[in-house]
């Protein structure tokens, strides 16, 4: 514990990576931005045949804008206000956002108007399954687009050396893939049992129960997850966690 934790965070090597680590020394930790996504488009659009499309993220926001979509009166679901907001400035308007920012609030929110109904989703290849299976279980014919996919940027991994030698307050997971990719590198350095056990000795913040069941899976013990689907939430509540006094 420090009065300055020192936090690892894994948003994609975009602008989200700055936004959260000016967030985060905001917040009064010192940011150690390792970014563990990178997108790579594949130029695809949603099916313009059905009744419902859902969108998972803001990077799928922008990439059907610049691929030229066009709705065709489907009713447009929006997994949480930052994908809204992307959607919208994007000149899409957004009919539904769940109250819960998850795969599971999406299917919640959608169970009881979906029966027969055909749902396209539109998102990453690296989307959980909890979406596809829950809106089937509701009766939904669904289809899935692949608009990207997620990989591990190449020079990616300082967090996990400083995870191994026990210089890391904190870490922000958010998604399974940040796990995953985090841990690779931490092999890749050969490292990895290090950095475990340097994480046992930090506050691993996660978003969401998928996250942190993949963490626990491999090895991590998860401190906090998030009391809201949303990165802002993950880091003032890790941030505290990892100050002293808090």
């Amino acid at each position: 514990m420090t009065e300055t934790p020192t936090v690892a965070v894994f948003r994609p090597d975009d602008d989200r990576i700055e936004r959260a680590t000016e967030l985060l020394a905001e917040l009064g930790a010192e940011p150690v931005p390792d970014p563990m996504l990178a997108v790579e488009a594949t130029d695809a659009v949603p099916r313009t045949d059905a009744d419902y499309v859902v969108f998972t993220s803001k990077t799928g926001a922008e990439l059907i804008a610049a691929a030229g979509w066009e709705p065709t009166g489907e009713t447009v679901c929006a997994i949480g206000p930052a994908t809204a907001d992307a959607l919208r400035a994007e000149g899409y308007a957004v009919d539904l956002v769940p109250e819960e920012y998850t795969s599971s609030g999406l299917v919640a929110a959608l169970s009881d108007a979906v029966d027969g109904a055909r749902v396209e989703v539109a998102r990453s290849d690296h989307g959980s399954p909890v979406l596809l299976d829950g809106l089937e279980e509701a009766g939904a014919y669904v289809h899935e687009t692949i608009l990207y996919r997620l990989v591990r940027p190449e020079g990616s991994g300082e967090s996990a050396r400083l995870a191994a030698a026990g210089d890391l307050d904190a870490a922000c997971f958010t998604s399974s893939l940040t796990v995953d990719h985090f841990l690779e590198a931490a092999a890749e350095a050969g490292v990895r049992e290090a950095t475990i056990a340097g994480l046992e000795d930090a506050v691993v913040g996660v978003i969401g129960e998928p996250t942190a069941e993949t963490a626990a899976e491999r090895g991590v013990d998860v401190d906090l997850v998030a009391s809201e689907a949303t990165f802002e939430r993950l880091a003032a509540e890790t941030v505290d966690a990892a100050t002293d006094g808090e």
